[in-house]
C-alpha cells in the first residue's frame, strides 16, 4: 500500500501510548501468552511504525507475558507451486539449487509484514528452526513454544508452536487482518476429520551442516474459508470486533476457537 494511502489528516497518528490504550481495550493484559498477526498499514499512520507497535504490545504484556509472531519464509519453497507471480519453468532448477538454506538467525521473513520482520531480530527473541513455517517469541514461554519445531511435513500440528499455544490456553490477536491470516485455524484443519490431499514441497535447509534442497509431502492447507469460520465463531460466542486506529481488531482465546473450528470445518468443508 502506498504511504500516501495511510495518511489521513482527519485522524491523529497512532503512538505507543495510544496503541497501548487501544490494545488494552481489546483485551490484551499483563501476563498473557498471545500470538499476533498484523498489517500495519491497515491501522493507519503509526509514529515510529513497527518500532512503536512492538513496544506497545510488550509494555502491556510486561515481562510476565509472552509475545509470538509468525516469521514465515514462503519464498524458500517449491518454485513450481508459486502463482503470485508464477515462476518460469526454466527458472525452477536454478531456484532449487541456489536458494540459501534457512537460517533462523538471518533468513528474513516474507509476506507476514514489517512488524513480524522487525520482531524476528528484536533483542531477546527466540526463533524456531522450522524452514517451512517458523515462529518467533519473546517472554517466559518463548523457549517452550519454539523448541523442537523441526517437522517440515506437519507445519501446524500439536507439537508445533501453534499446538503449544493451545496447550498454554493462549490468545490470538489479529491487528488489521481478519481470520484469513489466523494461523491457529490450521491447527483445527489438522485435527478435523475432513478430506485431505498432499502436495510435493521442497525447501533449502541444512542437513548435518550441509545445505540441501529437501523434498517432502506436505498436507495441502486451505484458508479461503477461514474468514467465514472466524465470523461464525465470533457470532456464536458474541465476541465483539474492536478497532485499533482505522483497522479492525480481533482478540480471542485460541483454544475455544480451535475447538469450534474443528466442528465447523467438519460440517462446512466440501466432502469428497
Amino acid at each position: 500500500m502506498p504511504e500516501s494511502d495511510v495518511i489521513n489528516p482527519d485522524l491523529l497518528p497512532l503512538t505507543i501510548e495510544s496503541l497501548m490504550e487501544q490494545f488494552a481495550a481489546c483485551g490484551l493484559t499483563a501476563g498473557q501468552t498471545v500470538i499476533v498477526h498484523t498489517s500495519m498499514s491497515a491501522l493507519g499512520w503509526v509514529a515510529g511504525g513497527a518500532a512503536a507497535i512492538i513496544p506497545a504490545l510488550l509494555n502491556i504484556l510486561t515481562p510476565s507475558g509472552t509475545l509470538m509472531m509468525p516469521t514465515f519464509t514462503p519464498d524458500n519453497n517449491e518454485p513450481a507451486l508459486w502463482d503470485d507471480p508464477p515462476m518460469p519453468e526454466h527458472w525452477w532448477p536454478i531456484i532449487r539449487q541456489h536458494t540459501p538454506a534457512y537460517d533462523l538467525l538471518t533468513t528474513p521473513t516474507w509476506g507476514v509484514g514489517k512488524v513480524a520482520e522487525l520482531f524476528r531480530s528484536w533483542p531477546g527473541v527466540i526463533r524456531s528452526a522450522n524452514p517451512g513455517a517458523s515462529f518467533a517469541a519473546l517472554g517466559p514461554n518463548a523457549e517452550y513454544l519454539t523448541e523442537n519445531d523441526t517437522s517440515i511435513e506437519v507445519l501446524f500440528g500439536d507439537d508445533s508452536p501453534i499446538g503449544k499455544l493451545y496447550e498454554l490456553d493462549a490468545y490470538v490477536f489479529l491487528l488489521g487482518v481478519d481470520h484469513g491470516k489466523n494461523t491457529s485455524l490450521h491447527l483445527a484443519e489438522y485435527r478435523a476429520n475432513i478430506p485431505r490431499s498432499t502436495v510435493r514441497e521442497g525447501t533449502a535447509m541444512l542437513v548435518d551442516g550441509v545445505r540441501q534442497w529437501v523434498e517432502y509431502d506436505l498436507q495441502d492447507l486451505f484458508d479461503d474459508d477461514f474468514p467465514a469460520l472466524g465470523a461464525a465463531y465470533e457470532a456464536e460466542y458474541h465476541i465483539p470486533r474492536r478497532r485499533v486506529g482505522k483497522g479492525e481488531a480481533h482478540f480471542t482465546k485460541q483454544r475455544p476457537l480451535v475447538d469450534f473450528g474443528v466442528k465447523w470445518l467438519e460440517k462446512n468443508r466440501p466432502k469428497e
